[in-house]
């Protein structure tokens, strides 16, 4: 299985026989190089996005349409966008699970918002989102945006991810030292990967505090386009 950070919470993930695009924002996105989006792209099978917020759809429009790969997420976004843009699309919802080219992948919650912005104002769409993806061997949690929550306790119980990709900026989500706990208190993470950190100098710049708060848990500063393999 290989990991690879494409710059904020952009991620492109092979496992089992599927290569995720996880919020694909590509264009614009000042961690990411255009000269690697060939790279980034290629081979990808599905995107799975976390929620509406413009830095996590991004690119993911024309992605579909280009590749003619399916967008998986909240039903509510999904189902609009079939409509709207007709694309292809695998719409479910919290505590359902799909299969990506053998990854299984489950719908957990977030918290946080999801809005798609407009003339009039921003417009709800549908609600945010985290995935335990099992595959490979491993179970990853992705956690989307979010804060603390008390659903992490039921969710690392019974999931039992090793790996977590986790929000970590401050902000807009939990910072280092929120993510830190988090992970000690519900989780038995072998390896821990921050991210939607580092864009702007909004957020938090350096992952000090987490690699502090996890002793004996490998934490991995991801550099954009280095795969991690684990």
């Amino acid at each position: 299985m290989n990991i690879t950070w494409l710059g904020h919470s952009s991620f492109r993930i092979e496992i089992e026989n599927a290569v995720l695009l996880v919020d694909p924002w590509l264009t614009g996105n000042p961690m990411f190089p255009e000269t690697d989006r060939a790279a980034a792209i290629d081979g990808a099978t599905h995107i799975l996005l976390t929620h509406a917020h413009g830095d996590h759809i991004g690119d993911t429009l024309s992605l579909a349409k280009t590749l003619s790969i399916p967008v998986v997420g909240i039903y509510d976004l999904i189902s609009f966008w079939e409509n709207s843009e007709g694309i292809s699309g695998i719409g479910f919802n919290k505590g359902g699970t799909v299969d990506l080219g053998g990854a299984k992948v489950t719908m957990v919650n977030a918290c946080h918002s999801s809005s798609l912005g407009g003339a009039q104002g921003p417009a709800a769409a549908g609600s945010e989102a985290g995935y335990m993806i099992a595959g490979d061997g491993h179970v990853i949690y992705l956690s989307g945006d979010t804060d603390i929550m008390a659903d992490m306790a039921w969710m690392g119980e019974y999931h039992a991810p090793d790996i977590g990709i986790l929000c970590a900026g401050g902000h807009f989500t939990m910072d280092m030292k929120r993510a830190a706990f988090a992970a000690a208190k519900y989780f038995n993470f072998k390896t821990v990967i921050p991210c939607h950190y580092r864009t702007f100098p909004l957020l938090e710049q350096s992952a000090e505090a987490l690699i502090k708060g996890l002793p004996g848990v490998q934490v991995i500063e991801p550099e954009v386009m280095r795969p991690i393999k684990l």
